[in-house]
């Protein structure tokens, strides 16, 4: 039997030119509609290459005629010119990919799952950075117990502070203890170019940034410059949240970054004395929501004493707890990523 999960898993199957990921995991498919054994495929497409189309409407119904029933078989493209904001990007020299963590809405723990996802991709065997890009509410000096000040090299280039085997960089690294950065827009657009380029970074294969909540002046300033291979949204299970998480994911759909996965923080309690499950934030809002956006629920991470424990003596679980349930989960979460970008 024809279904839309048979349809996905079959295009999945379809590289994108020139990439070594699929046309699934771009987000470019829009609409799946089955009529009996006839099926017709909406895709959305931002491209100047007139061969690109082409070939994914030809490898996707090669892909899907082989399926067993199959009848008539569709494959509509919409092609739109690239925004401005994506043909102007550039890539960070050195660096293979960078990842943007965001969120809608603050409190859902993104810094937290940034922090640690970045050292499960270097667990995995990765060279990984983590750029705290909230300038307002710098949180990485705290998770990674350091408030050491970055030196700079002979040309001025600001050398990061590395803690187990990260390289990172903060606004908190820059401030004196409870000191706010208060920085107008203009302030706040040089102050991310200066984290991402003025930066020696060296050659990493990835580099997490962890955005500030929300789709302000930061979130533009990267979107538009900086060359992202694709984003991950956090949120938590209910629906206050989920709201936000979908205006986060619908602004990197406009710019056309691809929306990598989504992550459900604080999916769960699991109660230490009787090991009984308690869905303190509701159940299901993450699954329904990857759906709703035609991405993955790459992970579900629940709230945990420890979790925050570590974070607060500045060594992220995963580094802390290698071997825990959660740690582990952080880690599918990585192998997910380096199947999707690999190096």
């Amino acid at each position: 039997m024809l279904t839309e999960q048979l349809i996905r898993e079959t295009l999945s199957t379809v590289k994108y030119p020139g990439f070594s990921r699929d046309i699934v995991s771009f987000g470019i498919i829009k609409a799946i509609k089955i009529e009996g054994a006839n099926v017709t495929v909406q895709m959305s497409l931002a491209t100047n290459d007139p061969n690109v189309p082409q070939l994914i409407k030809t490898g996707s119904e090669e892909a899907l005629r082989g399926l067993s029933g199959i009848g008539d078989v569709k494959v509509l493209i919409d092609i739109q010119a690239p925004t401005q904001a994506s043909t102007g990007t550039t890539a960070i020299p050195g660096i293979k990919h960078v990842i943007a963590v965001a969120s809608g809405k603050g409190g859902v723990g993104k810094s937290t799952v940034a922090a640690n996802l970045a050292i499960a991709l270097q667990e995995t065997g990765a060279k990984v950075g983590l750029c705290d890009c909230d300038l307002y509410g710098p949180s990485v000096g705290l998770m990674f117990g350091s408030m050491e000040r970055p030196m700079a090299t002979e040309d001025n280039r600001i050398l990061p502070i590395e803690r187990y085997g990260l390289k990172l960089m903060s606004m908190g690294f820059l401030l004196e203890d409870g000191a706010p950065a208060i920085l107008r827009g203009p302030m706040v657009t040089r102050y991310t170019q200066q984290f991402l380029r003025f930066v020696e970074w060296g050659d990493l294969d990835y580099l997490v940034l962890d955005l500030p909540p929300g789709t302000g002046d930061i979130q533009l300033t990267i979107v538009q410059t900086v060359a992202l291979s694709g984003s991950l949204i956090v949120t938590t299970p209910q629906e206050v949240a989920l709201i936000d998480a979908r205006k986060a994911a619908s602004m990197f759909e406009k710019v056309n970054v691809p929306v990598l996965g989504l992550i459900e923080n604080m999916s769960y309690f699991l109660c230490p004395s009787d090991n009984k499950r308690y869905d303190i934030f509701g159940s299901g809002g993450g699954e329904r929501e990857a759906k709703r956006l035609k991405v993955s629920l790459l992970g579900q991470i629940p709230i945990d004493i420890a979790t925050r424990e570590a974070g607060d003596r500045g060594k992220p679980i995963v580094a802390a707890e290698p071997k825990s349930a959660i740690s582990q989960e952080f880690v599918k979460v990585a192998k997910s990523l380096r199947q999707m970008l690999p190096i």
